[in-house]
């Protein structure tokens, strides 16, 4: 394998002469130019969709993109395109001595240098052609220089392989080549061989360059031809690249030809072993990706100095805690935050001490010695320390994610909004300022969170969405999968339970491929289908699902906390409400471990006052449920305070406090119905109906005031009916159907209080149908 120079760039050199020598159009100049560009350029800074990966030919210029590229253009010469000076140029090379002397032509093609001193090729008696000339720096200039300067150090072995790559590389345009010159041989490529007579057999031909028939000469031998170190070390930092930022694995293609290249005994770059890690790492094969991170920071110990010591511990950190090896994943991170810290890189220092803040909100148990020995501090101590440092070290992406962080702390612990509003907006600031692309996805999931803690359904909505729309192609899988994870449950709420899951079946089947990925996307696809079948009274099936959702492992506190809730309505819809306030107490106390966001605590107690009023103890729930509704009121978790109102109007209920109950109740319905939420706007017109049932009840029989009220609790049990219908919740349009049907013998009129009970029967019996 050559270490730069292939014949692909000998073909580009070729296509930058032509230019140089003005004889591109005018019209063609910036197609040719793009051309040349999309191949000189590094990978990284080309444009690319999500999901999209670069092989071998990305790189690499065959001859028949070359063709392609500048066949369309015609040239300043009549009668001659692009393509056909471009192919004269290549068949002109027609000896390895014409070789030597195409690149010592390449000086010619750039400016002279700053300090004025006369080259070679300055000689006054021998003055330069008159072409467009290149600054020394330029893309095609430096591509220029750096082709010269790789040709000079060319072994005479290294410039005969080159050599005879060329001849391969152009064999498939013989035939074009002939047509334009009929007087051209089967020994074109050889200028020394057409020239004698002796080699009419081709015996000299076949002794020098061996097979050179059509059938020898195949696209795989060309391929392999045509690939430098240079290239390979492009593509597998560009996977590294691709891997590290969208966080995807290799794609099928590149890891087909890396298994190629490894049985073909070229020679591989080390940073292939990094790519086999990461590889291995995200398909969730721990023996592989160990054994490879070690493979790979070998062969850099062996090249280079001890400073990259500290990231070999960082990867291995990161390694174990992904497989759970969380003890010594925290190890491998303290003995990196001295290693970077004895060799002054602040940057792994800062990326350090950031992933371990980021490791103890996940898992608080695990940093006890941590906190003990104090080497964060507080919370705010170190995102302060955090913020401080990234803006030393320039590290705007940190500075970015640390800001997020300071809001998800600020909103978790309950403290006040409008400093989690600062943090997003200046990290918001940031990000434009700094254009830090990859950052949009935490921010917009930060602001949809915030939104729909706040009770403004649409605008979360909004955010997710306009995600998905304009960022979702340069953002990290996992923010992608995670926001649309967030509007698929949005849904959810809103009863579109198709479209809901049409929105999970959209995630990006290549970042599935990752096995994080994949199981966060199971478990989330699994609590939605599991809340379904709770919806529409399927416990058995809910049962199953729940099953396999504890069985498999999960890592995130959020959606550990949902399947928790789950399994809790789970038991509440079977009437075993022991087990239920059992697996409840519990989940407080891990709750309370984990030092765990108030938002999760306040919808564990919400929970426990609904349990104890499906019991039929709603009052032992009135002290729960009512400080429940002052701490949500306190850190403004709207939804939560307006189901805590709805199980305070429960208790009221129960001790015959009908018009506080409705007075209470119709104060928060309006803001109550901006969350989006079915279910909780049918439990607060559920209980509207029971307030306004309860009152007529007081009234006098027969008098307008009962029949107000029995009217008024018929069009709540109608708007609650809607909402149970909208979430198919089987068991709760049952319930309403079974109260308005006794509105209806109470108003004396037993036809249509025969149609609700018709119409509760077929609920019933579509619901066993479906299951």
């Amino acid at each position: 394998m050559s270490r730069f120079l292939t014949p692909s760039k000998i073909g580009l050199l070729a296509l930058i002469r032509l230019y140089s020598d003005g004889v591109v159009p005018t019209s063609a100049t910036i197609p040719i130019l793009s051309f040349l560009v999309c191949y000189l350029l590094p990978i990284q800074s080309k444009p690319s969709k999500e999901g999209d990966s670069i092989s071998e030919d990305g790189f690499t210029v065959s001859i028949e993109k070359l063709q392609s590229a500048t066949i369309s253009y015609a040239s300043a010469i009549p009668g001659r395109t692009v393509w056909d000076l471009v192919l004269k140029l290549l068949w002109m090379i027609s000896s390895l001595d014409a070789l030597h002397a195409f690149f010592n032509e390449l000086p010619l093609l750039l400016e002279k240098p700053v300090d004025g001193i006369a080259g070679a090729s300055d000689d006054p008696e021998h003055p330069r052609p008159k072409r467009m000339l290149f600054s020394r720096n330029s893309p095609l200039g430096a591509f220029v220089r750096r082709s010269l300067l790789e040709f000079t150090r060319l072994q005479f072995h290294d410039g005969t392989s080159l050599w005879k790559s060329l001849i391969m590389y152009r064999a498939p345009t013989l035939a074009i080549w002939k047509r334009r010159n009929p007087g051209a041989g089967p020994n074109s490529y050889d200028s020394n061989l057409q020239a004698e007579s002796f080699d009419n057999d081709g015996t000299l031909s076949n002794l020098i360059y061996g097979d050179l028939s059509s059938d020898a000469v195949t696209d795989h031998t060309i391929r392999d031809s045509n690939i430098s170190t240079d290239d390979m070390e492009k593509l597998l930092d560009y996977q590294v690249s691709r891997m590290q930022r969208p966080g995807n694995r290799i794609p099928h293609a590149v890891q087909r030809q890396l298994r190629a290249m490894a049985k073909s005994g070229l020679t591989i770059p080390s940073v292939a072993s990094y790519v086999q890690f990461l590889d291995a790492w995200k398909s969730g094969d721990y023996p592989s990706s160990f054994d490879s991170l070690h493979r790979y920071f070998d062969y850099t110990m062996q090249s280079r100095d001890r400073s990259l010591y500290q990231y070999a511990l960082l990867n291995l950190a990161i390694l174990q805690a992904h497989f759970g090896c969380f003890s010594e994943a925290i190890t491998a991170m303290q003995e990196t935050i001295a290693t970077a810290r004895e060799n002054h890189d602040m940057p792994c220092l800062n990326y350090s001490l950031s992933w371990l803040y980021q490791f103890g909100r996940t898992h608080p148990k695990e940093m006890t010695d941590i906190r003990e020995k104090g080497v964060l501090g507080s919370e705010k101590e170190a995102l302060t320390f955090l913020k401080a440092k990234a803006k030393e070290s320039n590290m705007w992406t940190l500075l970015s994610t640390t800001l997020l962080s300071e809001a998800k702390l600020t909103l978790s612990i309950g403290d006040n909004v409008s400093q989690a509003f600062e943090c997003i907006v200046k990290a918001s600031h940031l990000n434009v300022t700094k254009n830090i692309t990859e950052a949009y996805g935490g921010l917009m999931l930060m602001q949809s969170s915030i939104f729909d803690r706040l009770g403004v359904g649409c605008q979360a909505w909004s955010y997710c969405e306009l995600f998905l729309q304009c960022y979702a192609g340069q953002s990290p899988s996992e923010d992608v999968i995670q926001i649309q994870c967030q509007s698929a449950y949005m849904l959810a709420r809103k009863g579109r339970w198709e479209e809901a899951i049409s929105r999970m079946d959209e995630v990006d089947q290549e970042a599935l491929r990752t096995l994080r990925y994949q199981q966060f996307w199971t478990t989330n696809l699994g609590i939605l289908k599991l809340h379904r079948h709770l919806h529409k009274d399927d416990l058995d099936t809910a049962d199953h699902v729940l099953a396999q959702l504890q069985a498999a492992p999960t890592g995130v506190p959020e959606v550990q906390f949902s399947i928790s809730l789950v399994e809790i309505h789970l038991h509440m819809r079977r009437g075993d409400f022991t087990r239920a306030l059992s697996l409840l107490e519990q989940l407080v106390i891990d709750l309370d471990q984990q030092e765990a966001d108030i938002f999760q605590r306040l919808k564990a107690m919400i929970l426990k006052a609904r349990i104890y009023d499906q019991a039929g103890v709603p009052q032992k729930g009135f002290s729960v449920a009512l400080r429940a509704a002052s701490l949500a009121h306190k850190a403004r978790l709207l939804p939560i305070l307006w189901e805590a109102i709805g199980a305070v109007g429960r208790v009221l209920i129960s001790v015959r406090e009908f018009e506080a109950t409705v007075r209470l109740i119709e104060n928060v319905l309006p803001q109550a119905l901006e969350c989006e939420d079915c279910e909780l706007a049918a439990y607060l017109f559920s209980c509207l109906a029971d307030g306004h049932m309860g009152m007529a009840g007081q009234a006098k029989r027969g008098s307008l005031q009962r029949k107000e009220k029995l009217s008024k609790a018929l069009e709540a049990l109608d708007r609650a009916f809607e909402e149970f219908s909208r979430i198919e919740d089987t068991r709760g349009q049952c319930e309403m159907v079974a109260k308005k049907a006794t509105i209806m013998h109470l108003n004396g009129d037993p036809v249509l209080a025969n149609d609700c009970a018709a119409k509760y029967l077929d609920i019933k019996k579509a619901a066993r149908v479906q299951d």
